[in-house]
């Protein structure tokens, strides 16, 4: 397969000062995009299994005066650090366990050390720029240079081992929501806010769970958070004493339903829970309060074999991978239901690492969506789909032998339609061995300007745009 090559390491650092251009930047466009993702998957002999496993690198391209500039740099974690030092896998990843002895597996029951490889997502946090993967430790960096400065430490004692990277910043206020998994002799779920500036984590709500499942994110609105409890579950003694990587301890049971579990934000009260089928999914799209019910929006898949398709050695392979999934809109009432709530499909088209207008819809009623998409069940992502949820229609950009990432959506200066904007999304093509940044009008999806990098960019995750 092409899109292969979006599997391969990079080990090149570069600063280039000025990318060709091709069309016409919007005037009006100023900022720097930063892109987060795994760019080295091996060490020595050592190689990582999984896409979400590899070392994580930052990519910058800064936008001013219709010009665009660029530079990429790893994220020096400890990880990292560690791996180079001893040339080999120094710590577990999502899907790779280096604790190769008996000894090394016994000791790592009682002095765990987690991941700093923070290769999913960026935030602010504590008025530092972050970088992020799921577990509780973030990695500052600067935004300029992209130097790492080194893991933020959280100014209290809430003791998780697990914490999504994906949290919630509210667009009035700056504060971030999140929320992080304890595991032991009794598990819980934590709900918390941070405040803009501050470390401490403010826990609004503690759910005690007896198999906690692995949710990816979760969903926000105005008063209340919504976590997803797919099938996919673990028994925290197997995570201890199996000695498997961290994603393999946790089973499938088609038997058991989907659970959401909503907790209202002011005072912690889990106000209901709601099941519906069973299903998996990745990411929230958006949340929103609709008279007495919840209103849910998530790119679901029918079962968690979707982390199966994304083990490297079948990336790389000629196997079809389909990685995309269906959006589906939930209803929740607030008063429970008797009955399992049935999810509704939104759109024929499918699409994933969905971006919406988060500064205008975020917790709020929205009506478009925008993701990666494929073009025929099994494609790898091959184009970017743009979705109107109120009618189910949806644009598309394409360009053959082209591989866009998540589109990130850049609100214009001047304010007016939820879709006034532009689009930005880094694209490998394979067939000149480079990427390139793709910038496209919101609105009406046709490209507005394209710069080049003088390399491939392996396929990253999640990214912010910061403006000026």
């Amino acid at each position: 397969m092409s899109y292969a090559a979006g599997f391969e390491s990079l080990k090149r650092e570069a600063t280039v000062g000025a990318l060709p251009i091709e069309g016409s930047m919007p005037r009006w466009l100023s900022g720097t995009l930063i892109r987060n993702g795994p760019a080295q998957f091996e060490v020595g002999t050592d190689a990582y299994n999984h896409w979400f496993d590899g070392l994580a690198m930052l990519h910058a391209f800064q936008v001013a005066d219709g010009e665009v500039s660029y530079r990429n740099r790893f994220l020096e974690s400890r990880s990292r650090t560690e791996a180079l030092e001893r040339g080999q896998i120094s710590r577990a990843e999502f899907a790779t366990d280096p604790c190769r002895s008996i000894f090394r597996r016994v000791m790592s029951i009682f002095r765990p050390r987690l991941t700093d490889n923070a290769c999913i997502n960026i935030a602010k946090l504590a008025g530092d720029w972050v970088a992020m993967t799921e577990t509780p430790l973030p990695v500052a960096f600067d935004p300029e240079t992209l130097d790492t400065a080194g893991v933020t430490d959280f100014a209290d004692d809430l003791d998780v081992q697990t914490m999504t990277a994906h949290p919630h910043i509210h667009p009035d206020t700056g504060q971030m929501t999140t929320y992080g998994a304890s595991f032991g002799r009794s598990c819980r779920y934590h709900v918390c806010a941070v405040d803009p500036g501050s470390r401490r984590r403010d826990v609004r709500a503690t759910l005690p769970v007896d198999r906690p499942s692995y949710m990816h994110s979760f969903g926000l609105t105005e008063r209340y958070a919504i976590l997803s409890e797919w099938p996919l579950r673990v028994d925290p003694l197997d995570m201890l004493l199996e000695g498997k990587p961290f994603i393999e301890n946790y089973e499938w049971s088609a038997q058991e339903p989907t659970r959401f579990r909503v907790v209202r934000l002011s005072d912690g009260e889990e106000v209901t829970q709601v099941e519906a089928p069973p299903a998996f999914a990745f990411h929230h799209v958006n949340s929103f309060e609709q008279g007495d019910a919840i209103v849910c929006d998530i790119v679901t898949y029918d079962d968690a074999s979707i982390i199966d398709e994304l083990y490297l050695q079948r990336l790389r392979s000629d196997e079809p991978t389909p990685a995309v999934g269906t959006l589906h809109r939930y209803r929740l009432p607030l008063g429970g239901s008797a009955s399992p709530v049935k999810p509704e499909p939104l759109s024929e088209t499918r699409l994933e690492l969905p971006r919406v207008h988060d500064q205008r819809v975020e917790g709020r009623p929205y009506r478009f969506v925008y993701g990666v998409g494929a073009r025929e069940a099994g494609n790898f992502t091959d184009q970017l789909v743009k979705i109107d949820v109120e009618s189910g229609a949806s644009r598309m950009w394409r360009e053959s032998g082209t591989y866009p990432g998540e589109p990130v959506f850049v609100p214009s200066p001047t304010g007016g339609a939820e879709d006034e904007g532009c689009i930005l999304s880094v694209v490998l093509d394979p067939n000149q061995d480079r990427s390139f940044l793709l910038v496209l009008d919101a609105e009406t999806f046709s490209e507005q300007a394209r710069a080049p990098v003088p390399h491939a960019i392996p396929f990253g995750f999640h990214g912010q745009f910061l403006g000026t």
